[in-house]
């Protein structure tokens, strides 16, 4: 199959989020089950116009020219165009290639109140968080989105809140988002605690660091950078002295609940500790996250949901 995702990032070029994480893994784990895959997102600063990454061949466009998408898709002529996330890219896809399946994954369903706290909380400036709102949340993505050929959420607990946001007629279906997990681990001799994302404001990582000072004979590990280099400065000064908490910055991946009730992050973390509960639920996390998100499975959801819109056999 020619499969085209659309994104508004990938792992690459400075850029390295969640949404970007997800569209790198499928896209290389579908190019290496012998699919064409293409990228389209916008161009990072050191991307070129067309670039090649883990078998995905990653077409740039302008951050403040949207628009030079529509003959990408054009081009690519994909059976398949894959929003990662719906932005503005959905809308010219559906507009640039009308008669071709197009399906969308929403991860991170924002309401007034996220954006409201994206706007108390932004990673860089408030000037920023406007420009993702209008490219990821205007009004012909939404419509777009009730378009689609399919919808999918990555967690089914979603589900409800995706479907009032988007204003679609039925809950999506649940489709996971691919994970690397080791054939086996060996546990840490002490209980260790990691705190894995940017280090921006709304993502709080102050709570992870408070947790360390609190708890000095737990293991902390946080990995990560911030995209406000004076905001991660200060944090680094101000938890240095912590003896149990390694800051190790960011980490490239493809280089190299139930107990936190309202906030209680402390209590929940005690709870763990109590009786070597972190072992036994951490065991069973794993297994989880391996049986519903494992890549294999998750891979092959994907292949399955794409030939039965495109009508390919398998």
């Amino acid at each position: 199959m020619r499969i085209c995702l659309i994104s508004v990032e990938i792992f690459a070029w400075g850029k390295y989020g969640g949404f970007g994480k997800a569209t790198r893994t499928i896209g290389r784990e579908l190019a290496r089950r012998g699919h064409e895959v293409f990228a389209v997102v916008p161009r990072r600063e050191g991307q070129g116009a067309v670039e090649t990454l883990d078998g995905i061949r990653v077409l740039g466009f302008p951050p403040f020219r949207p628009w030079e998408a529509y003959g990408l898709f054009q081009e690519i002529d994909a059976d398949v165009y894959h929003s990662c996330e719906p932005s503005t890219g959905t809308w010219l896809a559906m507009r640039a290639m009308p008669s071709r399946s197009h399906v969308a994954t929403i991860r991170d369903p924002r309401d007034c109140g996220d954006w409201a706290q994206e706007f108390a909380r932004p990673s860089l400036n408030r000037l920023q968080v406007f420009h993702n709102w209008l490219y990821e949340n205007n009004p012909l993505v939404r419509r777009a989105v009730r378009r689609m050929d399919a919808v999918y959420a990555t967690a089914q607990d979603l589900a409800p809140k995706i479907r009032c946001i988007y204003g679609l007629s039925r809950d999506p279906v649940f489709l996971p988002t691919p994970v690397e997990v080791p054939p086996r681990v060996e546990k840490a001799a002490v209980p260790t605690v990691c705190f894995a994302a940017r280090l921006d404001r709304r993502k709080r990582p102050e709570l992870f660091l408070e947790l360390a000072a609190g708890f000095p004979d737990v293991r902390f590990v946080m990995m990560g950078k911030s995209r406000d280099a004076a905001y991660e400065a200060a944090l680094i000064r101000r938890y240095a002295g912590c003896s149990n908490l390694e800051m190790m910055g960011f980490v490239d991946q493809f280089g190299s609940g139930e107990h936190a009730r309202k906030d209680d992050f402390a209590a929940g973390l005690a709870w763990l500790l109590e009786g070597d509960r972190w072992r036994e639920r951490g065991e069973a996390g794993r297994s989880f996250v391996r049986a519903k998100f494992g890549l294999e499975n998750a891979v092959a959801l994907h292949e399955a949901a794409y030939r039965e819109l495109a009508g390919i056999a398998g």
